[in-house]
């Protein structure tokens, strides 16, 4: 159960971080969801490292969405440069 509670909060923080970061995204809900997972690992990883929070604390959440905002603007600047090579 915990597992699908993870995808469906890295859905929601991958959401968001569309929203915050203009332009077009050239995925769909489950690019969303992956990117919204891996930056919450990575924001996580990187929150706790640096500021030394635990598991539970709001910062997590807000390390998790700075992480997958910038993922989505990596993946976008990967899109782009992609696309323009075609």
């Amino acid at each position: 159960m915990s597992f699908i509670l993870f995808l469906l909060f890295g859905l929601v923080v991958g959401a968001l971080a569309r929203l915050i970061v203009p332009g077009r995204e050239p995925g769909g809900w489950v690019v969303s969801m992956i990117i919204g997972v891996v930056g919450s690992f990575v924001g996580g990883l990187l929150g706790r490292m640096l500021f030394s929070y635990r598991e539970g604390e709001p910062a997590g959440f807000f390390m998790s969405l700075i992480g997958a905002i910038i993922l989505v603007v990596g993946y976008q600047a990967i899109a782009r440069r992609g696309s323009a090579v075609r």
